[in-house]
Formats: C-alpha cells, sequence, structure tokens
C-alpha cells in the first residue's frame, strides 16, 4: 500500500479512537509508520536524503516497547503494508500532521489518566513523536535542498 493511503487510514483510525487503549494504539501506528517511511526513503530516496531519513526510521523505532505490544496485539501494524512512497513530500507534510495529531491526543489521555503506568507511556510517546517530528523537518529540508540545487 502507498504511503499516503496509510498515513490516512491511520489519522482516521486515531479521530475514531475513544479508549486510553486505541489512542495508545494509533501512536504506536504512526511512529511504526515513520520507521517504515524512513527506511523505504534510506533505501530507495533521493541519495542526498538517505542518512536523514535513516534517522527517521531510527526515531520511528524508539517508541516504548509497550506501545508496540499494545498495537500488535490488536490487530497488526499498519505500517507492515507499506509497498511505495511515491510522493515523498507529500507523506512526510501529512506524517508530520499526523505526528502533531497524535500528540495532542496523548496530552489529553495524560492530563486525564489516573494510571502512573499509562501516564508515563504517554509522556514517552508524545517525546517519540515530537523527536520524529523534528526528524521530519530535517528531512523535508534536504529535499528541498535537493529540489532547489537541481532547479539552480
Amino acid at each position: 500500500m502507498e504511503a499516503v493511503r496509510l498515513i490516512v487510514a491511520t489519522r482516521h483510525a486515531l479521530a475514531q479512537a475513544r479508549e486510553v487503549r486505541d489512542i495508545v494504539v494509533e501512536a504506536w501506528q504512526a511512529q511504526a509508520l515513520a520507521e517504515a517511511i524512513g527506511s523505504h526513503l534510506a533505501l530507495h530516496g533521493p541519495f542526498e536524503a538517505r542518512a536523514a531519513a535513516l534517522g527517521l526510521s531510527e526515531a520511528g523505532a524508539r517508541a516504548s516497547g509497550a506501545l508496540r505490544q499494545t498495537a500488535l496485539r490488536s490487530g497488526g501494524l499498519r505500517a507492515a503494508q507499506l509497498a511505495e512512497v511515491r510522493d515523498p513530500w507529500a507523506a512526510l507534510t501529512d506524517l508530520g500532521e499526523l505526528l502533531g495529531e497524535v500528540g495532542i491526543a496523548l496530552v489529553g489521555v495524560a492530563g486525564a489518566c489516573d494510571e502512573d503506568a499509562v501516564y508515563w507511556q504517554c509522556i514517552e510517546a508524545i517525546d517519540a513523536a515530537d523527536e520524529t517530528s523534528d526528524r521530519i523537518g530535517g528531512l523535508l529540508r534536504r529535499l528541498a535542498l535537493r529540489t532547489r540545487g537541481g532547479a539552480a
């Protein structure tokens, strides 16, 4: 499946999530997408952006193991379906927006949470989403430089 379609599916699932567990699952789904898209671009993307893409993949992979287990128990990772990234710019921009939405949802969960373990999972996931968003910004800058350099 194409990257933007997977991001749209995750964004829709996050919007539909009502339970804490479901929001946490979608946070991991977003991180797993970042890892998969970064890995794909590190292998198949423009040469100038491959190191930054690898950094994105690594940032996506750093999410808590507990989040990964929760996502796996709930039907698997959408990111495993990634087959192509047709438009890296659109995919990265959409992924950055998704991670922003994930962060907002997790702040809401952490603020309303009574369980320490879930609270700290949310804080870790917020940090991971923030770091991943930073990596996306760096990768977009590399792609923009490449485009400007190629057009000049």
